[in-house]
């Protein structure tokens, strides 16, 4: 785990630079006596800025940032100049990417497109000049203001894929193994439970060079919104997917009582995940007749759109593929 390039929550300290200071000065010109105040304002702070990109697909560029510092902005001048603004510093971030108070965990803004750029941490405003002072009663001020401080404070940073469909199903169920048979992802693939560590996603090719996006999420196991296995770290990954695809080998015990406790799960964790659409895979199917196809059915539950399939023999997986699509565009 330590070594994945998949990192998907970063913590630091975000600084934006504080304002500059207003000017105090007066107007000093040959055959100009009494020239007035012409103090020029503070520049503003740098902001701290996420912006998305499509191009990243992790965080790992953000690991061992722990301490992001904005400039400050340049104090005002005579001849009423205001001050240069403090450089803001812009981080790249996947899309999908939430970012939060870490003390309080609230969630401050999601970047869903690319190019969306949102200030994370505001740089403090420049103070006004001497200039903005003046009134008929006082003609020659001699204060400004200073400039607003910059906010210092700590953020989570946490990336939710996004993919059209989420593989859901426990560990072991075939998961991997599909998306490397019908996609270039190239997944880790074991005979033993929790292979996959992390989320891994594919494009898979479909009719007439359309395409879409598959995500691999870790397996789920009863109890994962309590903590076992490898818990709710990555069942946020399948908020953001469009459709949740259950995979259930043909060997499980019961399909409908795996189906149950993986839905049981998703809903413990966020009952939203409930709403959206969900389709069924039989996996490993090629050891099966058709027969023993034909009793499997009746243990589907009633409504949810299913087919057998095997990754090895690559049985149905063009019929998977279209179940897909048409629950994507439906």
């Amino acid at each position: 785990m330590a070594d994945s390039n998949f990192i998907d929550y970063v913590k630091f300290c975000s600084r934006s630079g504080a304002g500059g200071a207003g000017s105090v000065h007066f107007r000093r010109e040959k055959h100009v006596p009494k020239g007035g105040p012409d103090g020029g304002d503070g520049g503003r702070g740098g902001h701290i800025i996420l912006r998305g990109n499509s191009q990243h697909w992790t965080l790992l560029h953000l690991k061992y940032k722990k301490h992001v510092i904005a400039d400050s902005g340049k104090g005002g001048e005579g001849g009423k100049r205001t001050g240069a603004d403090g450089k803001d510093i812009i981080l790249d971030v996947p899309l999908g990417t939430v970012a939060k108070d870490a003390e309080t965990g609230e969630k401050r803004f999601e970047i869903t497109e690319d190019g969306q750029k949102v200030i994370l941490t505001a740089g403090g405003r420049g103070g006004l000049g001497n200039d903005h002072f003046k009134t008929a009663t006082n003609q020659a001020p001699h204060f400004a203001q200073t400039g607003e401080p910059g906010i210092e404070e700590w953020i989570v940073l946490e990336l939710k894929l996004l993919a059209d469909v989420g593989l859901v199903g426990f560990p072991n169920a075939g998961k991997s193994t599909l998306l490397s048979s019908i996609s270039a992802a190239r997944p880790e693939i074991g005979d033993y439970p929790f292979t996959t560590l992390v989320p891994n996603l594919g494009v898979v090719s479909y009719r007439d060079d359309k395409s879409f996006v598959m995500a691999d999420i870790p397996g789920i196991i009863e109890g994962a919104a309590e903590g076992k296995g490898l818990g709710i770290r990555f069942l946020r990954h399948i908020e953001r997917n469009s459709i949740l695809l259950f995979m259930i080998p043909s060997d499980a015990t019961s399909i409908e009582d795996q189906y149950r406790i993986l839905l049981g799960e998703l809903g413990k964790y966020n009952p939203e995940l409930l709403d959206k659409k969900r389709l069924l895979a039989i996996s490993k199917a090629d050891m099966l007749d058709t027969d023993l196809m034909k009793e499997m059915e009746a243990e589907v539950p009633k409504d949810l759109p299913y087919v057998f399939i095997s990754s090895v023999s690559q049985f149905n997986l063009d019929k998977l593929k279209d179940l897909i699509w048409q629950a994507i565009h439906s």
